[in-house]
């Protein structure tokens, strides 16, 4: 069988685009990467320095033409999260209106236009997906789900944490993937009981084994009226009704909460760290550790809001340093720069206490070594970016999956 054609999305510095060529299947035929209010696309300009210019673009998704979107099998990417991410509170999550979040309508809109509709969707996104907003929650997921069902796919996601899996990095992620009604694999999710598929015949349980808890599993219907869906879905606000896994086909949702089934090697942080030539500047000095062992540890404190009015502070300490026979901790975009922080890792050593470096950052990643060193991009812009990729190997194994289900069914 010959190597699908990718259209990669939201491409940031080409986590997805790494992971399935990793699996020699997929040609990447066009990309877009453009991130708002900024005048340097520092994550462009990485992504055409490992993968060339050509097919690339840096234009806002929203003012791309489809038309100028060529035909493919697979539309993957990781639509903007910031809405989503724990970075806020979930109360403050504003979900699909929020500003990046209406980026998802630019997916609808570009399967609904395409006269060829890619056959595969490979989606991903923070696991706060599947509970935004806070007063609905589920809603946005639920909506994704509808349109897609809407546009002909039935859509099977997961929440995968990597480090579950022996990769080196606790990173939770919801992906998702979508079969077009067109397609072998869908008439295959539509066959089997749906807990078989999500613990046996599926693409992600096959890349990823689960096992289930003694949890039902539940199905509900959507409704068909996306307006009402948006307005009505859990207008109750209890607790969202997604699970961790779950399918959906002909607008009915089954869903299960499972567990990861992994005995294989791990890896860990130490796997990842460079053997004595991280640079002098990661250091911590005497005169700032104070701060950080501050920022780290417990409190219960009073402090005073802007307007003067106090209230009780409390927070748990955070492990000093980072325990090197873990996996890392999730990395955030703020990983960067010399300032003390709560969520920064800082690891012990035998010249003492040091940030990670950005090489190590992109090791938790699975990138290649030095994948976003590129003359004008600072080390800040470079944890940056780590903190907005994805775990690469999660894609390479759930990509070589579809690539051999694919195969099967289309014999």
């Amino acid at each position: 069988m010959q190597q699908l054609k990718v259209c990669e999305l939201f491409a940031g510095v080409g986590g997805f685009r790494l992971g399935l060529e990793n699996t020699g299947h997929y040609n990447v035929v066009w990309s877009n990467q453009w991130e708002p209010s900024t005048k340097a696309q520092h994550a462009s300009l990485v992504y055409e320095a490992r993968f060339g210019a050509k097919n690339h673009s840096n234009t806002n998704i929203e003012e791309v033409p489809t038309s100028e979107v060529p035909d493919h099998d697979v539309l993957v990417g990781g639509f903007p999260c910031q809405d989503y991410s724990v970075a806020t509170t979930l109360k403050n999550s504003k979900g699909l209106i929020g500003k990046k979040g209406v980026l998802w309508w630019s997916i609808h809109r570009i399967l609904t236009e395409k006269k060829i509709k890619p056959k595969y969707l490979f989606l991903e996104n923070v696991d706060r997906l599947l509970k935004s907003p806070s007063n609905q929650r589920g809603r946005d997921f639920a909506v994704m789900l509808r349109s897609l069902n809407d546009l002909g796919y039935a859509v099977e996601w997961r929440v995968i944490n990597a480090a579950d899996y022996g990769m080196p990095q606790r990173r939770r992620r919801v992906f998702f993937l979508g079969y077009h009604k067109s397609t072998e694999l869908y008439k295959k999710i539509k066959n089997p009981v749906p807990k078989e598929w999500l613990l046996e015949k599926g693409v992600v349980a096959t890349a990823f084994p689960a096992q289930n808890t003694t949890q039902n599993i539940t199905s509900f219907f959507l409704n068909e009226d996306l307006v009402c869906l948006s307005e009505s879905f859990n207008a109750e606000k209890s607790l969202s009704p997604f699970f961790n896994s779950g399918i959906c086909v002909d607008g009915t949702v089954s869903t299960l909460k499972i567990n990861s089934l992994y005995d294989e090697n791990r890896t860990v942080l130490s796997d990842i760290l460079e053997n004595g030539s991280a640079g002098e500047e990661l250091f911590i000095s005497e005169t700032d550790l104070s701060k950080w062992e501050y920022l780290k540890g417990a409190k219960k404190e009073i402090r005073k809001t802007k307007a003067g009015f106090e209230y009780n502070y409390s927070e748990g300490s955070m492990v000093f340093p980072d325990a090197l026979d873990q996996p890392s901790r999730t990395i955030i975009t703020g990983e960067g720069g010399k300032s003390p922080s709560r969520f920064k890792h800082v690891i012990a050593t035998n010249k003492g206490l040091r940030r990670l470096s950005p090489l190590e950052l992109e090791r938790l990643n699975m990138f290649p070594d030095n994948h976003t060193k590129l003359e004008g991009i600072s080390d800040t812009k470079r944890a940056f970016f780590m903190g907005n990729a994805l775990v690469v190997g999660v894609v390479e194994k759930i990509g070589a999956v579809l690539f051999k289900k694919i195969t099967e069914v289309e014999k």
